[in-house]
């Protein structure tokens, strides 16, 4: 502590306080603004559940007030360094600070201060908050909010290993049973085994999964055994998860990094067409806090000349900016996941071409 405050000015600490407060004061007004407008909507569907407040503090806004944070972080950010720079610069505080010999990237240091704060901030929430908080609101969506939605998933086919290859005619996400289930195991090009099951259901305490009337066949060139089990049931363990078959679109948001990077593994094998959707999600974790340093680039080469008007027109521009920066985010995970466009491109093109749009404005900002 005592080295940060020797290496820390007094307009250093000036402007970390005015940046961090205006961003939290934002961050929370909007956030609160949010949930009035999500309560209004969502009434009629708490109500029909019967849930009390306190349910629906803990089981929704407890995970979605965290997602409105991270989704209003960027926009927040911007809004506030052009708030608080362009009023900086209307009452004449950024002259002075210049004019006495602080250099115009001296005076940038604060704010990138500032911004790895917010940065680390995004970057852990991204990591080990979000996925789990994320789990709260997605599962209470789904049985509450959407329970009109289709949850089941028809004609699956699925590749779960090198030789082994599966088909489910129907699963239901809410009950995670699936029906008409078959498996085929494969040695080389000939079929070695078949697996025939009427149904299929997910065991979540053996972790198992339990087939009803189901018929092996085991075949060995031309000789072939038949093993019959009507009316029956068998545990079996197979690499596969009730989640591989989900219906909802939100299930990658709502994973664990560990869960991710192994779905992603597997998803390598299978083929199932869902691995974009992973990679974007994966690589947004990881890329989208960045933006805290471009958005603060950019919001103080815009605000920091004093202009005739006041704070409404680098406050305006800046909000402009802000929202064409989410919608290209959109328009870049819409391109990855349904267009194919590489994910790791989509995630950082949007970054990269504000960043040039930053480094352009920081040349023509008054120094």
């Amino acid at each position: 502590m005592n080295f940060i405050k020797q290496r820390l000015k007094i307009v250093d600490s000036f402007i970390i306080g005015k940046y961090l407060g205006t961003f939290v004061y934002t961050l929370v007004l909007f956030v609160i603004i949010i949930v009035i407008f999500d309560l209004s909507e969502k009434l009629d569907d708490f109500l029909e559940a019967n849930l009390t407040i306190w349910q629906v503090l803990t089981k929704y806004y407890a995970g979605s007030i965290p997602f409105y944070v991270n989704m209003l972080s960027p926009l927040i950010n911007f809004i506030a360094v052009i708030f608080f720079t362009a009023k900086m610069a209307d009452q004449t505080e950024i002259v002075p600070i210049l004019s006495g010999g602080v250099s115009f990237n001296r005076f940038l240091r604060p704010y990138f201060i500032s911004a790895f704060i917010i940065f680390s901030a995004n970057l852990l929430s991204n990591l080990y908050v979000l996925p789990y908080t994320n789990r709260i609101k997605n599962k209470f969506e789904n049985e509450v909010v959407n329970k009109n939605d289709p949850y089941t998933k028809a004609n699956i086919h699925m590749k779960i290993d090198s030789n082994t290859y599966i088909y489910i005619e129907n699963f239901d996400n809410k009950t995670n049973i699936g029906y008409k289930f078959s498996l085929d195991k494969f040695q080389g090009d000939g079929l070695k085994k078949k697996l025939v099951a009427d149904q299929i259901a997910w065991d979540s305490v053996k972790r198992v999964w339990k087939m009803t009337n189901y018929s092996v066949r085991h075949i060995n060139g031309l000789k072939e055994v038949m093993v019959y089990g009507n009316s029956l049931q068998k545990d079996t363990i197979l690499d596969m998860r009730p989640d591989d078959f989900s219906a909802y679109q939100n299930v990658f948001e709502s994973m664990s990094n560990r869960e991710l990077s192994d779905k992603i593994t597997k998803e390598k094998i299978r083929g199932s067409g869902i691995m974009s959707d992973l990679l974007f999600e994966q690589y947004k974790r990881w890329f989208h806090p960045f933006s805290a340093f471009i958005l603060t680039l950019i919001g103080v080469a815009l605000s920091s000349r004093k202009v005739r008007g006041g704070v409404g027109l680098p406050l305006g521009v800046g909000i402009i900016l802000s929202f064409a920066y989410i919608v290209f985010n959109q328009f870049a995970k819409m391109f990855s996941t349904k267009g194919g466009f590489p994910p790791l491109l989509a995630v950082l093109l949007p970054t990269l071409l504000f960043g040039i749009l930053g480094l352009y404005l920081l040349r023509r900002a008054p120094k």
